[in-house]
């Protein structure tokens, strides 16, 4: 596994996610399994399982923050790292903690699609 350098991926608090999330200044991407995500997910995520997922269906909106999650925070580096080799431009954030911060949190989830 290759390390990616501090300077390209940020790790960020669920509070400032929400916040983001909340004013319409970010790209959620929630790399969970099919099944996780159906027990609760964040409203407004887009889901791309990290076992099928392609970087290059991402949207590109570079206004907004473009932020992985997965449970608790090891897959989202996944993610970000295969992010990087596609070829995404800026600074790229991880929730601290995964969906299980933003739940402990108390930060609301939908259930199922």
């Amino acid at each position: 596994m290759v390390f990616l350098p501090p300077e390209q991926v940020f790790y960020v608090s669920p509070n400032k996610i929400r916040d983001w999330r909340d004013a319409n200044k970010t790209v959620i991407v929630d790399v969970r399994e099919t099944n996780e995500w159906a027990v609760g997910h964040i409203p407004g995520a887009i889901h791309m399982p990290l076992s099928t997922f392609d970087p290059t269906s991402i949207p590109d909106d570079r206004n907004k923050h473009l932020v992985f999650h997965c449970r608790s925070g090891r897959r989202c580096g996944i993610a970000a790292e295969k992010a990087l080799e596609a070829g995404h431009t800026g600074k790229i954030k991880r929730m601290e903690g995964g969906f299980l911060a933003w739940e402990a949190a108390g930060f609301d989830s939908e259930p199922g699609y």
